[in-house]
């Protein structure tokens, strides 16, 4: 006797469709991401900006919203993979309620509402206080380099910028001369009334060149300028020279993304931003995030704690933080907000005379040893990173410019939160 097996009978239509929610069981993530979304999250700064009744009804804004941060939960993150998940997978289908936004749309969408996107994190973060995921006993810091989406072989320095306006100027005066001696010859040969064909296409490149060259230049000049202006920062290490006016011929700026710089990571020097965040010890959450264009740590710590605070309205009981951090100015702001710091000296050298603040430091961790609080800072925010980067795949930012990148870096962590919050209610 034969096996009997189910019957299988792909072409056959279905008399009564299935919801789309359907397609998924019960206790998936795109059920919360979506009912969060929908229920808890307050979207009215995307939803007032559509006032114009005219043209082709546009996608639910509430629907993009939760494909957004759907897709950044589940390591996906180009427009044109999301609307190919849109249209192929039945979790982004359950979503989308078999809708089918194509990738323009998707990266429209995006880019219109960043700054509205970005203030989805400090919503999602108070559900996680309300949920009792949110402690603040213990909140590690630390920042993570994330690659640019730019090359650093579109980097110049400064010395080399000087070299190449001064020798471009020289090329195109030349070929601006050639041009008018041929100029000439040909209204001598052909009549004065005629009109003569355009540049060639290489002197139009060269010319755009060296105008963003010039551009480069003109931009760190000003920011030496600055920084002349501001004068010496406590905050920066003493090895440092003082700020001259003038840029250091060594320095550097990418054309593609300007802003982004390069920076010292454990693949080497790479195009990049430096990614901050703030982890609770309790749940792993993050309570606060941001992106800057400076490979130090040592600047982003206040700003970290003022976030923390401006998002739930209590500052944490504990810092970790490593050696990046240490520096007085940090030192005497936990001091001053008395929150109880474990920021490792190991930067600060010994044979050097230090401050008291720090020796103070140096003497709690040495009393500590390895029942220090500070063992938490690997077991918190650098798992969190290696989830982010490793598990979910985010290796490289899409986007360019330091304020749609931050916007980029708000999403991913308000999707690791909503992960976390999905984890404590299943």
């Amino acid at each position: 006797m034969s096996k009997t097996f189910r019957e299988w009978t792909p072409e056959q239509t279905v008399m009564f469709p299935p919801c789309a929610m359907d397609l998924i069981p019960k206790g998936h993530l795109a059920h919360l991401i979506r009912n969060v979304v929908s229920e808890e999250l307050d979207l009215s700064e995307i939803l007032h900006s559509y006032n114009e009744e005219r043209g082709y009804p546009p996608y639910h804004p509430v629907m993009m919203t939760a494909v957004l941060l759907y897709a950044n939960a589940v390591g996906i993150y180009a427009s044109r993979r999301i609307a190919r998940a849109c249209q192929e997978r039945v979790d982004f289908m359950a979503l989308t309620g078999m809708q089918k936004p194509d990738f323009r749309t998707i990266s429209l969408f995006r880019l219109r509402h960043l700054e509205a996107l970005k203030g989805l994190f400090k919503q999602v973060l108070k559900l996680c206080q309300k949920a009792g995921m949110v402690k603040l006993g213990h909140v590690a810091l630390d920042g993570t380099k994330i690659r640019a989406n730019a090359s650093p072989h579109k980097s110049m320095s400064y010395g080399r910028m000087k070299k190449a306006e001064k020798d471009l100027k020289a090329e195109v005066d030349r070929w601006f001369a050639e041009a008018e001696r041929i100029d000439r010859e040909e209204d001598e040969l052909y009549g004065a009334d005629k009109s003569g064909d355009e540049l060639p296409e290489w002197v139009a490149d060269k010319q755009k060149r060296l105008e963003k060259i010039r551009q480069a230049k003109a931009e760190l000049e000003a920011e030496a300028k600055a920084e002349l202006e501001r004068g010496r920062d406590p905050v920066k290490n003493t090895h440092k020279a003082k700020p001259t006016g003038v840029p250091s011929a060594k320095v550097q700026r990418n054309f593609t993304d300007p802003e982004s710089r390069i920076m010292k990571s454990s693949q080497g020097f790479v195009q990049a931003y430096n990614a901050q965040a703030a982890v609770d010890v309790d749940r792993q959450v993050i309570v606060a995030q941001s992106v800057v264009h400076t490979g130090s740590d040592a600047h982003q710590m206040i700003p970290l704690l003022q976030q923390i605070r401006s998002n739930l309205r209590q500052q944490a009981k504990e810092i970790s933080a490593d050696s990046g951090y240490c520096s007085e100015l940090n030192l005497k702001a936990l001091a001053k907000r008395r929150i109880r710091g474990y920021i490792a000296t190991d930067r600060q050298n010994k044979d050097r005379q230090v401050s008291v603040w720090v020796k103070r430091m140096r003497k709690r961790l040495r009393q500590g040893s390895w029942r220090s609080r500070y063992r938490l800072r690997k077991q918190t925010v650098e798992p969190v990173f290696g989830l982010i980067k490793q598990a979910r795949g985010f290796q490289q930012f899409l986007l360019r410019g330091q304020k749609k990148v931050a916007g980029e870096w708000s999403l991913l962590c308000t999707a690791h939160n909503l992960l976390k919050l999905a984890a404590a209610m299943s």
